[in-house]
């Protein structure tokens, strides 16, 4: 662009950000000497995925699109704007398409070329009066200096239109002489969002002039919470906007999609645990079935308690890898369960307790149980070492799998037993 450079940089995926940032800008100093005279220094300016990428985004229209009141509208959805900075974990707000107000100088150049003015000596009149940098004086006697601090001089309109420019043949020419003068929004703002509404056919007209508030969460926190806690915000100020004249439509929310993500893999392990309860019943009883129903969420709730701790976020891929271990931790449970079952039906078990029958069971199928966990573990533990875009996408399912599945085996040898201690009914069989 005229008098503007911009420099994109990408790191290698796997790289530290904070060192990364630091090379990059070691680097720029190191070079400072090279730009040309006048330049401003550069300006670098991280984007980071995780907290630049907006979870909820709010589109703000006037409803009188007749006359609206952009000044009115920009001073509300700044202060909701501010509100919502306050709301925990939110990393960083913007507006998009607002319209800021501001003393708009539209200067005849017929007047300006009579008087034989330039547009030069009419800028640096206003910028006399509208400097409110304090004017720091040579130090005084002793260790104090002066300084006299200069108000704002543009209070209202009146002021600006009669600010005396300059002096022709003997008469000060003010600024309502050669321009209009009147306060509006920044007309010079050629940016501008529009919000179209469509029916189910996907067919847009009447396009609306919207402000577009977009709001980002901190890395690792949970966007389901921060989602609300707008929503509750803008529900707060719903008298406020409909006085005003000014409706709203959430355009974007994260929440409800990472909500609707949890909901599924819960749908999923439901599905999964009557499933499992309905083959098991024919074959072994319902009380057998009870107690691998059980063990099933029992695994789930160890092994995302495991991930909370170890600082991982739930994420579609992370769900992925639940999904896929559901299939593989019942293995164990059914195993043991299944086990028990049979021992307890056979002839010479029938002077046994049933603990002893349970400790039996659970320690003859122990040595098989863990080779085939192990191998299972072994296979997902490669997919850590995936190197690339594809091993970041990976990296949930090496990590939480492997767990499930040890979790799965403990729980088979822990719970399961004490479980079926407690709710099968011993039987002595004769087979």
């Amino acid at each position: 662009m005229n008098n503007v450079g911009m420099i994109n940089v990408q790191y290698f995926i796997g790289e530290d950000r904070e060192d990364s940032n630091l090379k990059l800008y070691d680097k720029v100093m190191q070079n400072m000497d090279k730009l040309p005279s006048g330049v401003k220094a550069p300006l670098i300016k991280p984007f980071d995925i995780d907290i630049d990428i907006p979870v909820v985004t709010i589109a703000f229209y006037q409803k009188n699109l007749i006359n609206p009141d952009k000044i009115k509208q920009y001073r509300l959805v700044r202060d909701i704007q501010q509100a919502i900075n306050a709301i925990n974990n939110v990393s960083k707000s913007t507006l998009k398409g607002i319209n800021k107000p501001q003393f708009n100088i539209q200067v005849d150049l017929d007047k300006l070329s009579a008087y034989h003015l330039s547009l030069g000596q009419i800028t640096q009149s206003v910028q006399a009066i509208a400097n409110n940098a304090p004017n720091i004086d040579a130090p005084s006697s002793g260790t104090s200096i002066m300084v006299f601090g200069v108000q704002n001089g543009i209070e209202d309109i009146d002021d600006l239109k009669n600010l005396i420019v300059a002096q022709y043949s003997g008469s000060p020419i003010y600024l309502k002489n050669i321009a209009e003068v009147d306060y509006s929004y920044d007309i010079q703002n050629f940016q501008k969002s529009q919000l179209v509404k469509g029916d189910d056919n996907a067919s847009f007209d009447n396009p609306i002039p919207q402000v577009t508030l977009t709001i980002s969460k901190l890395k690792g926190t949970n966007a389901v919470h921060i989602a609300k806690n707008v929503i509750d915000k803008l529900e707060e100020n719903n008298e406020v906007l409909e006085n005003l004249g000014i409706g709203y439509i959430v355009t974007r929310n994260y929440g409800i999609r990472a909500d609707e993500a949890v909901s599924e893999l819960i749908h999923h392990l439901t599905i999964t645990i009557a499933i499992i309860g309905l083959i098991l019943i024919p074959f072994l009883g319902w009380r057998e079935s009870l107690v691998v129903s059980i063990a099933v969420p029992m695994i789930l709730a160890a092994t995302l308690f495991i991930a909370y701790m170890t600082d991982q976020t739930i994420n579609r891929i992370t769900l992925f890898a639940f999904l896929l271990s559901l299939g593989l931790i019942v293995d164990d449970a059914i195993i043991v369960i299944e086990n028990i079952h049979r021992r307890m039906h056979l002839k010479e078990t029938q002077d046994q307790s049933f603990d002893e029958v349970i400790i039996e069971a659970t320690d003859e199928i122990g040595p098989s149980t863990n080779i085939a966990t192990i191998a299972i573990i072994l296979t997902m533990v490669p997919m850590a070492y995936v190197g690339g875009m594809m091993g970041q996408f990976m990296k949930p399912i090496p990590l939480n799998v492997p767990v499930a599945l040890a979790v799965s085996l403990f729980v088979a040898y822990v719970f399961t037993p004490y479980l079926a201690k407690k709710i099968i009914k011993r039987v002595k069989g004769n087979h």
